[in-house]
């Protein structure tokens, strides 16, 4: 009796493991065992900017396209040029990711955060766009020369709004512009506003005479006659906006603007081959590249591994251009 009790737990435990094998996670047919959980994507600013768009972009299409069976929620966690959104990330597991750009990288090289890339995984980079310099519509500056021209005569005479802090691309991008023509660019005076949205509002309400903002966030206002761009930071006229780059203004300066993606520390092999392949399967899809379009953002792709390289290569970059630009 007992040999037969014996081999009935037998069978039984080898029936649970194949049942365990087959159903290991809800996305997966191989028996990972990751995801066990929704997932959370960080926004580290207020809704309206750049940040929020590509959260609820990729949100949408992730989830739209069955690529994530799970259900994903994404939180804005505004404040300090995300620093707030990174900090909860590193508290996080690896069914939270982040939004990230270049202040993951500069917050550091500045000195208003310990975090460094280093401190979490990269996981993606996605896109990459351009920056725009913006006016009022009733502005007496009708073009970015005469805007250079007047910074350059008295750095301080213009108030600029950036967000969601100084050392991002929007910054650096108008930094390189103005030092390139020749201003003091030590003496610019921006106002820092937490997202695009806020930038916004703060030129459409005469709290700034310029603006420096992705093209994505001025767009919108600019074809709707409130707001005028002046100039964009791409290498060439972008399709559908008739609007010159700086290079037709007379400043020799290509500029882009890039958006990557984040998971908490010490992820493991597993979950990262996990949003590689998902994130894969994201941007391969009509509807990102739609989403790309529309948005005026150009495919930036780099894997997990991709992105770890181009992190630190562009923190060499941004500690010179700091440097040089006389903010570090």
């Amino acid at each position: 009796m007992k040999k037969i009790l014996s081999f009935i737990a037998i069978v039984a435990l080898l029936f649970m493991v194949a049942c365990s094998d087959s159903t290991g996670g809800s996305e997966s047919s191989n028996g990972d065992s990751f995801p066990t959980d929704d997932f959370e994507f960080v926004a580290p600013a207020s809704p309206g900017g750049g940040w929020d768009a590509t959260a609820r972009a990729m949100q949408k299409i992730l989830q739209d396209e069955g690529i994530v069976d799970s259900d994903i929620q994404v939180v804005n966690k505004p404040g300090g040029s995300g620093e707030v959104g990174w900090q909860y990330l590193k508290e996080k597991d690896a069914h939270t990711i982040a939004i990230n750009s270049s202040l993951v990288i500069t917050n550091n090289l500045l000195g208003r955060s310990q975090l460094t890339y280093k401190d979490f995984t990269p996981l993606a980079i996605l896109t990459t766009e351009w920056s725009a310099i913006a006016v009022p519509p009733d502005s007496k500056l009708t073009s970015a020369e005469q805007v250079m021209k007047q910074l350059k005569e008295d750095p301080k005479s213009l108030k600029i709004g950036v967000a969601p802090g100084l050392g991002n691309d929007d910054h650096l991008s108008l930094v390189q512009a103005a030092k390139t023509y020749g201003v003091d660019v030590t003496k610019l005076d921006f106002l820092v506003y937490e997202s695009g949205g806020d930038v916004i509002s703060a030129l459409l309400g005469g709290h700034v005479d310029v603006a420096t903002m992705s093209v994505s966030e001025a767009r919108e206002q600019h074809e709707a006659g409130k707001a005028e761009i002046l100039a964009v930071t791409s290498d060439k006229r972008i399709e559908g906006l008739d609007v010159p780059t700086w290079k037709e203004v007379g400043v020799d300066m290509v500029f882009p603007h890039w958006r990557g993606i984040m998971g908490p520390p010490d992820m493991t092999e597993e979950e990262i081959a996990y949003w590689n392949k998902k994130i894969q399967a994201m941007i391969e899809t009509d509807a990102w590249k739609e989403i790309l379009k529309n948005n005026q953002w150009e495919s930036f792709y780099k894997d997990s591994a991709e992105s770890a390289e181009f992190l630190e290569e562009q923190t060499k970059m941004y500690d010179e251009l700091l440097s040089d630009s006389g903010l570090k």
